[in-house]
């Protein structure tokens, strides 16, 4: 799926709503009970702007700078759209990552919870969050080590009295998902959390059999992405 027409983009999403509704069935989960993100990250807003029209309205970044070029204006027309970012997060990023984004997927450190925290006492927005856990313990790759989430789910939750909805994952890419996708189910279960991010295009499927609430499909909707040609 490359340079794909617009009428398209919309054709690929009904086909994942069916999946994805399928995928619910199968899983013996309600009807509507897990929320399709769309990630249009690196796409552009005309590309965006179909699925906004057709009805649309959670979509996910990866990068700061890159979502302010285009979702601004996008919301102006809008409004009621949502949109998480799934990215890293650098903390001198975090007073325009508040301004732009409804839900942050991505904490995962100290310094970023405390730097979230005093950005949204200072503004008096209230984003939705979720803890990041790099359950494959990948060292290339952002999120807190599973031996490490007790205590920072507990800080963030008692010390910065954060927000946190749930947890976000994304397992290494040469391994079965579906071990992964049962440690974050086990985790948000120990700590009361009841939203779970995980599974994108290839796999959403297991991943909403593990429980996930929230699925990130990007390419299965838009195509492969074009390179970047701006970084945030």
């Amino acid at each position: 799926m490359t340079d794909l027409p617009h009428a398209d983009v919309v054709a690929n999403w009904q086909e994942v709503r069916a999946e994805l509704a399928a995928a619910e069935a199968k899983a013996g989960r309600e009807a509507g009970s897990v929320q399709l993100i769309a990630v249009s990250k690196t796409h552009p807003a005309e590309r965006i702007r179909p699925l906004l029209q057709a009805g649309h309205r959670l979509f996910a970044e990866n990068r700061v700078q890159e979502a302010q070029g285009k979702w601004s204006a996008l919301r102006q027309d809008f409004p009621d759209l949502s949109l998480h970012l799934i990215g890293p997060l650098q903390s001198n990023k975090v007073r325009e990552a508040v301004a732009l984004f409804d839900v942050i997927q991505t904490v995962d450190r100290d310094k970023l919870a405390r730097a979230l925290a005093d950005e949204m006492a200072r503004t008096g927005k209230q984003l939705g969050l979720f803890i990041q856990i790099n359950t494959g313990a990948e060292p290339q790759k952002a999120g807190i080590l599973p031996s490490d989430a007790d205590s920072f789910i507990r800080a963030c939750v008692e010390n910065y009295k954060l927000r946190i909805q749930g947890l976000m994952c994304i397992p290494p890419v040469e391994e079965d998902p579906a071990p992964h996708f049962a440690i974050l189910a086990k985790m948000a279960q120990e700590h009361g959390l009841a939203q779970l991010s995980m599974g994108m295009s290839g796999d959403y499927g297991q991943a909403i059999a593990g429980g996930a609430t929230h699925v990130r499909v990007g390419t299965a909707i838009f195509g492969h992405r074009p390179p970047l040609t701006a970084r945030g």
